[in-house]
């Protein structure tokens, strides 16, 4: 007789079923975590990368292909940019790294960049942290690790994250590194950018702090990011320091607030699968049985935005106009609940929501009505 699964065991077999037979599972990384993050309750997008399953294929598959997504020129770009700040053992990484967060320490002459090669994510991860301890029992020798992997536990289940870089002070600190390929212009960048990367970086000094509790004394984990960017429209390097402190606070609260993953598999019917390889309507089903949470702000983070905007439009749900506009209108749910509310149909008029559509329906049809005399 086999060995009783246990139940982590048990909730592995569930997810690989979802994803469907000899698929492999797609790794969920800090940019899809701070997505998912960012949307707590959407339990569809919880289960699917908690499942690893490919949102790209599953969005071509239901007829909504995803528009969201890096070039293949900008990623090329990208990763030139970061061979050339990596350059001769990261010396011009090291030297920014010194110039805006650590200009009081000695001047880094050179640094251990030790090899973080392993097998398989669990092996980088233990290889990982093994160098962080040994570089902690190193005090005043500065120490690179490029693309280390830290796991962050998400609703139950591990993430395995790979940050560009990891950088060790002398004073055995640890600080995150984001490399990207947008310009800072005039010493300033697309604040929607800059905001983008400082909650992905949230997610990977949340990871190290996990890293850092584990050894005694704990580390200390800078929470002023490091951001590396091109300088203007050239190829050459500038760094800002971000403060992620405010991002890392509500990542923490929105991943602790997160539906376990094996809550939302179990209330999943029996046979339940999400392989794109399934036919139209049996897939559709299949998605549909997970509720969504959509919002305007899905379109630049999520790949089965289209087809969520599509059914939320199609139910006449007031998600679809923004997370602001559904927080002003309270228990009115659905574009026709609001039209009927405006137009003294249906609601209560003691209701803040309620009297307020009904004065703007009087003040709109007012103005009309001067407009024709």
């Amino acid at each position: 007789m086999p060995p009783p699964r246990t139940r982590g065991t048990a909730l592995r077999h569930r997810l690989a079923e979802l994803r469907g037979p000899d698929v492999p599972a797609k790794a969920l990384d800090a940019r899809a975590l701070a997505a998912l993050a960012a949307n707590p309750g959407c339990a569809r997008r919880a289960i699917l990368d908690g499942a690893g399953v490919n949102k790209t294929a599953l969005a071509s598959a239901l007829g909504a292909p995803s528009a969201f997504g890096q070039s293949q020129f900008a990623l090329t770009r990208g990763n030139a940019f970061e061979a050339k700040v990596k350059a001769d053992g990261g010396a011009e990484l090291l030297r920014l790294v010194h110039e805006k967060l650590d200009p009081s320490a000695e001047p880094p002459a050179g640094a251990r960049v030790p090899d973080l090669t392993a097998t398989g994510p669990q092996g980088r991860t233990a290889r990982t942290a093994l160098e962080l301890r040994e570089a902690a029992a190193r005090p005043g020798v500065w120490t690179l690790l490029d693309h280390p992997m830290l796991a962050l536990d998400v609703a139950g289940s591990p993430a395995f994250l790979e940050p560009d870089a990891v950088v060790v002070h002398p004073d055995g600190s640890w600080t995150v590194v984001e490399i990207k390929s947008f310009p800072l212009l005039d010493g300033s960048a697309d604040p929607a950018k800059v905001g983008a990367a400082a909650r992905q970086a949230a997610v990977y000094v949340l990871a190290l702090e996990e890293v850092a509790a584990r050894l005694d004394p704990a580390p200390r984990v800078r929470h002023r990011i490091l951001l590396v960017c091109p300088r203007d429209f050239s190829n050459l390097p500038a760094a800002s320091a971000v403060d992620v402190r405010k991002q890392r606070a509500v990542t923490a609260r929105q991943l602790a607030r997160l539906t376990r993953i094996e809550d939302i598999a179990d209330a999943l019917p029996e046979g339940t699968c999400f392989s794109p390889e399934l036919p139209a309507e049996e897939l559709t089903a299949a998605v549909e049985s997970v509720p969504a949470t959509y919002a305007p702000e899905c379109l630049s983070a999520c790949e089965l935005a289209f087809h969520c905007r599509s059914r939320a439009r199609e139910a006449g749900a007031v998600t679809s106009l923004g997370r602001a506009v559904r927080a002003e209108l309270g228990g009115l749910t659905t574009v026709e609940d609001v039209l009927a509310a405006a137009r003294g149909e249906a609601g209560d008029p003691g209701d803040p929501a309620v009297a307020a559509l009904r004065r703007a329906a009087a003040l709109r049809s007012e103005a009309l009505e001067a407009a024709c005399h």
